[in-house]
């Protein structure tokens, strides 16, 4: 597992810009994986003050049934700009590449460590100053990825996590 990975999880907060309501986008989708592993998460969406999901909690031990999903609704935030602790907090990038850059821009003033690019985020340019930008960056097709499309916390996040610091709060 690639080091910045297991780094991007050393946070105490994370966000999500390109947060969606939309069940079937990734926004929506990466969302609830944060949700779901119990991890503080504050979607970033600048046309909509809240972001609805399903949630389904983990399970506290592999032999207890799966808990019951239920909808939450959890506040957004417009921009980077406007986290709380942006400087503690991880970034996890899901929109269009000239999004993304105006994301990372926003990002990095103020003052944002962190940013997982997650695949179709990206192009070189993106990439490029994100590397310029960040101490951590995760995203690319290199480094030993499989299929091609890039680091995503949907694939990679349960292993990048091992060894993560018990910070969690309930949502």
């Amino acid at each position: 597992m690639d080091v910045a990975a297991k780094r991007f999880f050393q946070a105490p907060y994370f966000a999500v810009a390109g947060a969606s309501n939309d069940p079937s986008k990734y926004g929506n989708i990466v969302l609830a994986w944060y949700t779901a592993h119990s991890l503080p998460v504050t979607p970033l969406n600048p046309w909509t003050p809240s972001i609805s999901l399903l949630h389904t909690p983990a399970r506290a031990s592999p032999s207890q049934p799966a808990p019951r999903p239920s909808r939450i609704t959890v506040p957004t935030l417009p921009t980077p700009l406007d986290l709380p602790h942006a400087s503690q907090t991880s970034l996890s990038v899901i929109t269009p590449p000239r999004i993304t850059s105006v994301v990372l821009a926003e990002a990095q003033l103020a003052g944002v460590k962190a940013v997982w690019l997650q695949p179709g985020s990206f192009d070189d340019e993106v990439m490029a100053f994100a590397k310029g930008a960040f101490e951590c960056v995760v995203g690319g097709r290199g480094d030993g990825v499989g299929g091609g499309e890039g680091w995503c916390v949907l694939v990679h996040g349960e292993e990048a996590m091992e060894g993560r610091p018990e910070r969690r709060e309930s949502l």
